[in-house]
C-alpha cells in the first residue's frame, strides 16, 4: 500500500488530484430533505440535527458567496497559498430544481481560489438531468458527490426514517460512477438494532461498488433529535460503543474494505453543547491517531480480509 498509514488516506487522494493543498469550506445553502418536508416523510432522520456538523460560518441566511468568503478568510490567514473546495454539506444538496442547483454551484465555482465542488446528498435525490450536468462539469473542474448511505440494511433505514432503500443507494452510486464522477459513501456505525457482524458486512457491500471514498462516523445521540427522545425514555434501547470498542470496530471494518477505497474519516465530532453521548473527549485527529496505533497493534491493514 502506497501510504505511510495502514489505510488509504483521503489526504493522499487530494494530493493525487491537486498540486497544492486544498481545504473544504462547508456551505449551508438552505436546502431541506424529502423526509422533512412531507414529500416522503416528516421529522427527518431520527439521529439528525444539522447543527451538529455545520460550522459557525455556514449559515443559511448568508449567500453562498458570503459563506465562502467567511470560511476562506478563516483559513487564509494561516495558509495563504491554499485552494478550496466548496462543500455543499447541510441537508440534501441536490434537492431543488436543476436550474437553481446549477446557479448555486456556479456561484461557488466563481469565487476566487475555489477549485472544485463536494456535494452531499441522498441517493434518492439525484435526477439524471443533474447527473448529466455534473458529468460535463467534471470535465472542467473537480467534482465529488457524497451519498448518505448510512446503512446497507433496509430495516435499519426504515427504523431511522431515512425513507430510501439500500437499492436506491446502489443505483445512485452506479449511475454516478458510470459518468466518471468521483463518488463517496457516508456510513454510520452503531445504528440501533445492528449487530457487529452486520456492521462489518456493510464494508463488503459498499466494496462491491466502484466508490472513490468512504466516510464513517459513530452513532451519536444529539440534542433535539427523535433518537435523543428515545434514549431519554429508554437508554438500553440504543447500544453505544465505548471508545476502545469503536476503535477496534474501525480497524475490523477497514480490514474488510476494498483497498482501493480512500477513507475520509473514521469519526465525527459534534459540538459539546449538542452531544448527549458518547462523549469520548477526543478530537477527530486524536481518534484517528488511536485507530492507526490499533492497526499497528493488530499487525493489520486496510483490505487484509477483502473478498474473504
Amino acid at each position: 500500500m502506497k501510504s505511510e498509514k495502514p489505510f488509504r488516506d483521503f489526504s493522499n487522494y487530494l494530493s493525487s488530484r491537486f498540486p497544492y493543498k486544498v481545504q473544504k469550506i462547508s456551505i449551508d445553502a438552505g436546502f431541506t430533505c424529502p423526509n422533512r418536508d412531507g414529500s416522503k416523510g416528516r421529522g427527518g432522520c431520527t439521529y439528525c440535527n444539522n447543527q451538529s456538523f455545520s460550522p459557525g460560518y455556514g449559515k443559511p441566511q448568508k449567500t453562498v458567496t458570503q459563506q465562502l468568503k467567511d470560511g476562506i478568510d478563516f483559513f487564509a490567514r494561516k495558509y495563504p497559498s491554499m485552494k478550496y473546495l466548496a462543500y455543499f454539506q447541510s441537508y440534501t444538496n441536490t434537492y431543488d430544481s436543476v436550474d437553481k442547483l446549477i446557479e448555486l454551484y456556479r456561484e461557488a465555482l466563481s469565487y476566487p481560489d475555489v477549485v472544485g465542488l463536494v456535494i452531499s446528498t441522498r441517493p434518492d435525490c439525484m435526477p439524471d438531468e443533474l447527473l448529466d450536468y455534473l458529468e460535463k462539469l467534471n470535465r472542467q473542474t473537480f467534482v465529488l458527490v457524497e451519498y448518505g448511505v448510512e446503512s446497507t440494511l433496509d430495516r435499519t433505514l426504515e427504523r431511522v426514517n431515512r425513507c430510501h432503500t439500500w437499492e436506491d443507494s446502489q443505483n445512485a452510486i452506479r449511475k454516478t460512477v458510470e459518468r466518471g464522477i468521483a463518488t463517496g459513501a457516508h456510513l454510520i456505525l452503531g445504528l440501533p438494532g445492528e449487530s457487529k457482524d452486520e456492521m462489518l458486512e456493510h464494508a463488503a457491500r459498499i466494496s462491491a461498488l466502484s466508490l472513490t471514498t468512504v466516510k464513517l462516523h459513530q452513532l451519536q445521540i444529539i440534542k433535539g433529535t427523535a433518537m435523543a427522545r428515545d434514549y431519554r425514555r429508554n437508554p438500553s434501547s440504543i447500544s453505544l460503543f465505548s471508545l476502545d470498542e469503536y476503535i477496534d470496530l474501525c480497524v475490523s471494518f477497514a480490514e474488510r474494505l476494498n483497498p482501493e477505497l480512500y477513507i475520509e474519516r473514521f469519526a465525527s465530532q459534534s459540538p459539546k453543547e449538542l452531544l448527549i453521548a458518547p462523549d469520548w473527549g477526543l478530537k477527530n485527529y486524536e481518534l484517528t491517531d488511536r485507530v492507526v496505533k490499533r492497526f499497528a497493534q493488530r499487525d493489520t491493514y486496510q483490505g487484509k480480509f477483502f473478498g474473504q
